[in-house]
C-alpha cells in the first residue's frame, strides 16, 4: 500500500482534523507546525507568531483510494480562503492558510483547485490561501492529536463559537 503526505494549514487544527479522518483512503491526521525556521517548536512558541510556523495538519493517504485532488477539495470546504490574516477569530500568522505541496504533482494540483476556485465566483474577493514548498512538519504535542474525539463537548463549542460551522453551512450550503 503506497502513502503520500498532504500538508494543509486552515487555522487551528484542531478543526482541520476531523474532517479527513472519515474518508477510506486516509491513514492518519496529525497536527503540527511546519513552514517555519525554529527546529520543533511548542504550541506557546508557534501561537507567539515568532517562529513563521503555521498550524497545520500532516494527512497521510493512499492515493489508489483517495486521491490528492479530492483532498484539496476536502480542504477548500474546511476554510475562508478570503481571509490572509487567520480562520474565523484566530488571528496571526500561525493561523493562516496554506497548501503545502510536496512534489511538483501536488504544485500543479494545488495551483489548478486554486485558480479553478477563484474563477468558480463563489467569493467575492480573491483566494488568500498560499501555495508553498512542504518544510519539516513537527508533530504537536499530545494534547492535541484528535483533539475532537479527546474533547468533543470542548470541540464542538469552539466549532461553532469561532464562526467555522456557520461559515461552512453558508458558503457550501448546496453541499
Amino acid at each position: 500500500m503506497a502513502t503520500e503526505k498532504a500538508t494543509f494549514a486552515g487555522g487551528c487544527f484542531w478543526c482541520m482534523v476531523k474532517p479527513f479522518h472519515k474518508y477510506e483512503g486516509v491513514q492518519s491526521v496529525v497536527s503540527g507546525y511546519t513552514g517555519g525556521d525554529v527546529p520543533n517548536p511548542t504550541y506557546a512558541q508557534v501561537c507567539s507568531d515568532r517562529t513563521g510556523h503555521y498550524e497545520a495538519v500532516e494527512i497521510g493517504f493512499d492515493p489508489e483510494v483517495i486521491t490528492y485532488r479530492e483532498l484539496l477539495d476536502i480542504f477548500w470546504r474546511q476554510i475562508d480562503p478570503t481571509d490572509a490574516g487567520g480562520q474565523f477569530f484566530d488571528r496571526g500568522s500561525s493561523y493562516r492558510t496554506a497548501i503545502f505541496y510536496h512534489s511538483d504533482e501536488q504544485r500543479q494540483m494545488a495551483e489548478q483547485s486554486k485558480a479553478e476556485l477563484e474563477a468558480s465566483g463563489r467569493f467575492k474577493k480573491g483566494i488568500a490561501v498560499q501555495i508553498l514548498p512542504a518544510k519539516p512538519f513537527y508533530a504537536a504535542e499530545e494534547e492535541h492529536q484528535n483533539y475532537y474525539l479527546k474533547n468533543p463537548a470542548h470541540y464542538n463549542r469552539y466549532f461553532e463559537g469561532s464562526g467555522r460551522k456557520s461559515f461552512q453551512e453558508s458558503a457550501w450550503k448546496e453541499n
